[in-house]
């Protein structure tokens, strides 16, 4: 099975090309997603996290609270390595299970920091969703409801623009409406189908 590793910096539009995907008919893999699972209430993932950070970084009912864990790791480095430390081997044994879980011609494994954490391992290709960075900002500001500050401080802690296109073997501009995006994963589509089966591939 073909493995195509999607990424992209915050506000690219990753979402909503998984979404076209699935639409299509491809598994999706979201690693945001299994983060989640790793680190529920009752998983020992989220015991570890707890006695690193505290018991402050759990909600009222004992879930994560992701907004208040996120604000200490992007103001600490070395605190956001150590937070990584527990959850990347565990989100990256989830990834390799659910992949040999799946029987389908490719599957999209959504890896936000793929390229940043070194995971090209785990894919065939990889596939950058692309934005002008004043899109990003505007995308941001309107999903997370944070500042323009905030959003410049994230993406300039991401892997620089050019630096992942570089890396990328497949790109989509995500520079238009939804229609266009839509066209350029359409077109990806059938390639990678056809190169799913292809005995050269």
């Amino acid at each position: 099975m073909l493995r195509i590793g999607l990424t992209g910096g915050i506000g690219a539009g990753k979402s909503a090309a998984c979404q076209i995907f699935t639409e299509l008919g491809v598994p999706v893999l979201d690693a945001d997603q299994i983060s989640r699972e790793v680190a529920a209430p009752g998983q020992p993932a989220l015991t570890a996290i707890a006695e690193l950070f505290g018991s402050s970084i759990l909600t009222a009912d004992g879930a994560l609270d992701r907004s208040h864990l996120r604000n200490i790791i992007f103001a600490n480095p070395e605190r956001r390595q150590q937070l990584e430390a527990i959850l990347h081997p565990l989100i990256m044994q989830r990834l390799i299970e659910k992949t040999q879980e799946l029987n389908s011609p490719y599957a999209i494994l959504a890896i936000p920091l793929l390229l940043e954490v070194g995971w090209k391992s785990l894919v065939d290709r990889v596939l950058v969703i692309d934005s002008p960075v004043e899109e990003q900002i505007k995308r941001t500001i309107r999903r997370d409801g944070i500042n323009r500050q905030q959003a410049e401080a994230i993406i300039a802690s991401q892997m620089d623009r050019h630096e992942r296109l570089q890396q990328a073997d497949d790109i989509i501009n995500n520079e238009g409406d939804l229609q266009h995006l839509r066209r350029q994963i359409t077109a990806l589509h059938r390639r990678y189908l056809s190169m799913a089966h292809s005995p050269s591939t």
